[in-house]
């Protein structure tokens, strides 16, 4: 497990782009079908990219037609953690890094087997370590 990773709001924007800042730091989203990710087929591990905590096998990811990176589970429960979101009129699940508290994106029920979820990810929020062939 990743240790925990906290730095002071001005760290965060010399070491993020603004989007990345925008997203991760302050809970924003991409406009969908606008990020790297969303439509990446590569192999690898999706990292926090604000603390390259292992977050997603690209083996878990589906194409939701949503938009933005779907993944059916991280690769263990405890890389990221799920919230109550209750912001813009609505009732979500908001999914965090758990080493940094970064936004990821939001979880629903109307995933594929083996769990029924959508882990639906800002691109932004992520970096692909591409595995090596």
């Amino acid at each position: 497990m990743k240790k925990k990773v906290a730095k002071p709001e001005e760290e965060w924007k010399k070491e993020l782009t603004p989007e990345q800042f925008k997203v991760s730091r302050m809970k924003g989203t991409e406009r969908p079908f606008s990020g790297e990710y969303h439509d990446c087929k590569e192999d690898g591990i999706y990292l926090c990219v604000c603390c390259d905590n292992d977050l997603f096998h690209a083996d878990t990811k589906f194409d939701s037609g949503t938009g933005w990176p779907s993944f059916w589970g991280p690769i263990a429960p405890e890389r990221v953690r799920v919230e109550l979101d209750i912001s813009h009129g609505m009732r979500r699940m908001e999914v965090v890094c758990d080493a940094c508290d970064a936004h990821l994106g939001h979880v629903f029920d109307d995933g594929p087997t083996p769990t029924g979820k959508r882990y639906c990810v800002n691109s932004v929020s992520l970096k692909l370590e591409k595995k090596d062939s």
